[in-house]
């Protein structure tokens, strides 16, 4: 029986990404600030900043401040109400993050992101030479989604992946999730995990639950963003953040949760591929090209077995196995319609059936990205 894998500790970490739910920031009965937890929080920061790391927030309330200072009423908002409590708020949310990280000498950036700015190479890239900017004079960029135009099929949905999409762009090594539980449980005896070796299909089944009022996000977004960083070579924790300077508490061996990463590096393009949120299609693969990608193959027409969804040429698309566990992700050189007619078959058979000579990959080894072993 192999030994227990090892907890990270989390002042060993060089640059660290915090994701701080609404229902953390926000006081949900009073729609106000938690002022003195969020000056905690800022006392944690501030520690590991001390020590030379980069730090970056992302952060959620925007819309919960928003509709409080506006006084909309409660329950669901229309699409126009969360915008605009989102274009005021966004204020309210930017000068507690400026005032909190400016008494420990630190300056905050501001940074709103949709979806479509890491899904797009170029834009990616344009956001991240900004984070890397302001991480080289030492300020703390503060992420959030850019609600205030975002809709809902432009827009993240939930800022657990935000933030492991963020944290891949910046080749950060650790995420750390915030949330209102400490960590994911096994079911149904409800066992705290401390440490995930690998996400697999029985990982994934036990994420679960119900998200709180003002958070979007659940369990099952939570191990989403767990497959999105620990792909790219981040490593990640889900702690409760609904305690007083959260980050120490982790640090003196808190209740948690941590999701290991292979330690093979990713580079910058594959980081893109890995934490694409917006997956076009599967493709269900026999054993024996399981086999070829984990020794490091390119993936061919004929190890495809089935083809699920509808995508065009250069998509990203989700590798899965036999068993229905996803292998990684890649940028598949064929449309959904092509790819259903060379499945199963020889590369060599390929202008045969489409009566055009194609690339003899399904998926070039330079395209795809597999998921951590």
């Amino acid at each position: 029986m192999s030994a227990p894998a090892a907890t990270p500790a989390l002042a060993a970490f060089r640059r660290i990404v915090v994701k701080v739910g609404s229902s953390l920031l926000v006081d949900g009965a009073k729609g106000a600030l938690r002022q003195p937890w969020l000056e905690t929080l800022g006392a944690d920061l501030a520690r590991h900043a001390a020590r030379g790391a980069d730090i970056l927030v992302v952060s959620s309330g925007a819309i919960a401040l928003g509709r409080t200072i506006l006084k909309l009423p409660a329950g669901p908002l229309e699409l126009e109400q969360s915008q605009a409590a989102a274009s005021v708020g966004q204020i309210a949310l930017a000068r507690a993050w400026s005032e909190v990280l400016g008494r420990h000498g630190i300056v905050a950036g501001q940074i709103l992101v949709t979806l479509h700015d890491t899904e797009e190479r170029r834009r990616y890239l344009n956001a991240r030479n900004t984070m890397e900017t302001l991480f080289a004079v030492r300020a703390v960029p503060v992420v959030n989604e850019n609600d205030t135009v975002a809709t809902d099929e432009i827009r993240y949905g939930d800022n657990d992946r935000l933030a492991a999409r963020v944290a891949t762009m910046v080749g950060a090594d650790c995420l750390v999730l915030l949330s209102d539980i400490d960590g994911l449980y096994t079911a149904p005896s409800a066992v705290l995990i401390p440490v995930v070796p690998r996400i697999t299909p029985e990982i994934e089944a036990m994420a679960g639950g119900a998200a709180s009022e003002l958070s979007r996000g659940g369990m099952t977004t939570k191990v989403e963003a767990g497959k999105i960083a620990t792909t790219a070579g981040t490593t990640m924790v889900i702690a409760s953040g609904k305690h007083d300077a959260p980050l120490a508490r982790i640090e003196a061996g808190g209740p948690c949760t941590w999701f290991l990463t292979p330690t093979h590096p990713v580079t910058s393009r594959k980081k893109w591929i890995a934490g694409s949120l917006e997956p076009r299609g599967v493709l269900w693969l026999d054993a024996g090209a399981v086999g070829a990608l984990r020794l490091g193959r390119s993936l061919l027409p004929a190890g495809v077995a089935k083809v699920d969804g509808t995508f065009e040429r250069g998509d990203c698309v989700v590798v899965r196995g036999p068993d229905g566990a996803e292998i990684g992700r890649g940028l598949v050189a064929y449309d959904a319609v092509a790819a259903v007619q060379i499945m199963g078959k020889s590369s060599g058979a390929i202008e045969a059936v489409l009566g055009y000579k194609g690339r003899s990959e399904m998926i070039h080894r330079d395209d795809l990205v597999l998921a951590a072993e």
